[in-house]
């Protein structure tokens, strides 16, 4: 939806250009992932440092001689921290930010540290996996994900992570929520897509949305006689193209899957009341295609 609007909105025709950012946009979503999937390794071991550093103290205390390793050990963080294929990934891209912007990590550990989710993990000193688990995702969900700081970091750092954050950040938990002690090293670190043709994906819905232009347009402006062309708001002109390309080029992607998926990205990034807009207009559009029987979708349950 980006490219082609910002391709729209230059009128221009390099498509090749475009479809490059999208590419590259992709796979910025996947480094995104590594990075905040690091910050939680870099927490661990900014803990276990300050644990050893108040031990070695002159005059330190029996509690920081025999402090409670609870969090350090955690069996969850114990799995990032030890995942060697984790670790070559971020040598090999030189993903070293947490290094370079320590301030962000030492931000994060001193609000868990003063968390109430905290005090209440670390008010024991033995835990099993299940609550292990269950710590580093309200630590996420709670301390790392709403962080104001880490949000602008991440918003200067990159111009399109702040539109990946949101599906990250469920990734991550979601990662979390389903780990298991037997999991591989590979666990955390699936493939960006799951094959070829969902790799391809993209890049024919860019294509064939920005060569059926002309297609497409006149579709729109048949179904929508009281709307002048100029009042319909640019992106959702975008959304009802894109969506109008994926159920005439798309055979089995489900009309249903196409309707939800545009309505959700018009609430995220159009008017309040593009999403009713963008229903009402695609709903007669496939009436209109079915009765013309233009609607070639393959597969069971794809209507």
């Amino acid at each position: 939806m980006q490219s082609i609007y910002a391709l729209t909105q230059a009128k221009k025709t390099d498509l090749d250009k475009e479809e490059k950012f999208l590419s590259t946009s992709l796979e910025n979503m996947y480094i995104l992932y590594l990075v905040l999937l690091s910050l939680l390794v870099e927490i661990r071991k900014m803990a276990a440092y300050r644990l050893t550093a108040s031990g070695k103290k002159y005059l330190a205390t029996e509690e920081e001689k025999n402090p409670n390793r609870k969090f350090v050990d955690n069996k969850v963080l114990a799995l990032l921290a030890n995942n060697t294929l984790l670790a070559d990934e971020l040598e090999s891209r030189k993903l070293d930010n947490w290094y370079l912007d320590e301030e962000y990590v030492k931000v994060l550990y001193n609000a868990l540290e003063e968390s109430d989710i905290y005090r209440e993990y670390m008010s024991t000193r033995h835990s099993s996996f299940k609550e292990d688990k269950e710590f580093v995702q309200k630590f996420y969900k709670e301390i790392i994900a709403p962080n104001d700081k880490l949000y602008d970091y991440i918003e200067d750092y990159n111009l399109t992570w702040v539109d990946d954050l949101p599906l990250v950040n469920t990734f991550i938990l979601k990662s979390l929520r389903k780990v298991k002690p037997s999991d591989g090293e590979r666990y955390f670190l699936p493939r960006l897509y799951k094959d070829e043709e969902d790799r391809m994906f993209s890049r024919e819905l860019f294509r064939k949305t920005v060569l059926s232009e002309e297609m497409l347009q006149q579709e729109i402006s048949g179904k929508t006689p009281n709307w002048d062309t100029d009042r319909i708001a640019e992106v959702d002109e975008v959304l009802l193209k894109m969506a109008i390309c994926e159920f005439l080029r798309f055979p089995s992607i489900p009309i249903k899957v196409t309707i939800n998926e545009y309505l959700e990205i018009a609430k995220e990034y159009s008017t309040p009341k593009s999403s009713i807009f963008i229903n009402g207009i695609l709903d007669k559009m496939v009436k209109d295609f079915e009765s013309r029987n233009k609607l070639n979708k393959v597969g069971r349950g794809l209507m």
